[in-house]
């Protein structure tokens, strides 16, 4: 017959990790931006200015300097703005309208905080919905507008 030895209250509750409290990472505020076929979900929360995008930072994500530039406008407005991180989780759409979807999602989140910046945002169109969808194909034709070539014989 084998004896076990059972491990003492004392030896095992120093294998537990006591937990340090981290500093507040809840989102401050939160935006949603439309653009085209995407959709940005935006959460802001204090921070040093990063902005990720479906876990990537910005920079990976986006890769011509237009896209790059869209994302900085709102922070480069608000000198509040670099002092928080946004988080957003975008899809559909393409990587044009992506980050127009989610430089709106920005600016909500930013009025959202602090309805003081409404008017600075709305001075560079940053807060108006471009709603402009892709026209839908009609029968009989060979896309929206577009007409099959006329056969004379």
């Amino acid at each position: 017959m084998k004896t076990t030895k059972k491990a003492s209250p004392a030896s095992a509750g120093a294998s537990k990790k006591v937990k340090k409290p981290k500093a507040s990472t809840a989102p401050v505020s939160h935006g949603v931006g439309r653009r085209k076929s995407s959709v940005a979900r935006v959460w802001m929360r204090r921070g040093k200015g990063v902005v990720t995008v479906n876990g990537k930072i910005s920079k990976e994500y986006f890769d011509t300097d237009f896209n790059k530039s869209q994302l900085s406008l709102p922070l480069s407005l608000i000198p509040k703005g670099v002092a928080y991180d946004f988080d957003a989780n975008v899809v559909g759409g393409g990587v044009n309208a992506q980050a127009k979807a989610i430089q709106l999602g920005m600016s909500r989140a930013l009025v959202a905080s602090d309805e003081a910046m409404r008017p600075i945002l709305r001075k560079f169109r940053l807060l108006s919905v471009d709603s402009r969808l892709k026209e839908r194909k009609k029968y009989g034709q060979r896309g929206a507008r577009r007409k099959f070539q006329f056969v004379k014989r």
